[in-house]
């Protein structure tokens, strides 16, 4: 009897699982569909000293380029985002079950600490820079590429070819930047996930109703200030990302690691330098960060 439930646990554990990756790309789609625009106007602030602001950065880029520009580099997000949300919500989710059954082991209260919530966020973070490490490093090196003629990569395949090529294998090409992308999604889904389960939380216990109860549009907006909420915590690791993963290879090379990126950067700008491009990040986290969580937990509701 005891075996039977046992396996019943498990089934229903990885059904639960299965939901949260498929909710999970639903919601990454959303996410770059919504957010490629002002990502391409941050990566350029944050790898250049050519624009005054984000107005401008956008301004010149719709001028120069045209209004496709925006999109650069959306067939690897497309793919590779959908895939990085699926595992974060998928990953937060069974780190979420663990500890709730450690939870109920040791009491009768298996609700999470909001410490475990962190845990299980950035846990979700590290799980998902195994992916999103080479694909953000492949959209950087197409959004940040010239225009026209100056082209250097033909696409997303001929990027990761370069790379390999120039960087001296998958790790030190590919993978650069690794590190202090690993530090950012742990820092980042550990503060996201704590944000947004605190508000729905709170809401739920508030107005005395089940959490699933909680409307689409309050869903939204708490999705939103967790989105603001993620980029405030991890925002200087996400900067010196940028420039690994913009910089130079071989005698061109101007950061030779994670520390010594930080160091050039405080020496050459200051604190301010760890900060360039917040302003449309922030403006981004908003919708991007709501339309996530809002799609997510309407497809979690209509296939459960």
């Amino acid at each position: 009897m005891a075996d039977a439930a046992q396996d019943l646990d498990a089934a229903g554990g990885s059904l639960d699982t299965a939901k949260d990756l498929f909710a999970g790309a639903a919601g990454g789609i959303a996410q770059v569909l919504i957010g490629q625009p002002f990502d391409i106007v941050k990566v350029r602030l944050q790898t250049t000293t050519q624009y005054s602001s984000a107005l401008d950065a956008a301004t010149s880029i719709y001028s120069k380029e045209g209004p496709l520009a925006f999109y650069k580099g959306t067939l690897t997000p497309l793919l590779g985002i959908g895939a990085c949300v699926s595992i974060q919500f998928g990953a937060f989710g069974w780190a979420k079950r663990a500890f709730e059954a450690s939870n109920s082991s040791s009491s009768q209260n298996k609700e999470l600490s909001y410490t475990q919530y962190f845990a299980a966020g950035a846990f979700a973070g590290i799980a998902n820079s195994v992916l999103s490490t080479p694909i953000e490093h492949v959209r950087i090196r197409l959004q940040t590429q010239p225009h026209g003629a100056e082209r250097l990569y033909s696409g997303p395949l001929d990027c990761v070819r370069v790379l390999n090529a120039q960087g001296g294998g998958v790790l030190k090409g590919v993978y650069r930047g690794g590190a202090v992308t690993l530090l950012r999604e742990a820092s980042a889904y550990g503060t996201w996930f704590l944000a947004f389960e605190y508000m729905m939380n709170a809401d739920a216990r508030r107005n005395h109703i089940s959490r699933d109860q909680v409307s689409a549009y309050k869903i939204a907006f708490y999705g939103g200030l967790a989105g603001e909420a993620l980029w405030l915590a991890s925002y200087p690791f996400d900067v010196v990302k940028s420039k690994m993963q913009t910089d130079g290879f071989g005698d061109k090379i101007r950061y030779s690691s994670m520390r010594d990126c930080f160091h050039k950067t405080w020496k050459g700008e200051g604190m301010r330098g760890f900060w360039k491009g917040i302003a449309p990040t922030l403006l981004r986290a908003m919708p991007v960060s709501a339309g996530t969580f809002a799609v997510v937990e309407a497809t979690k509701r209509a296939i459960s």
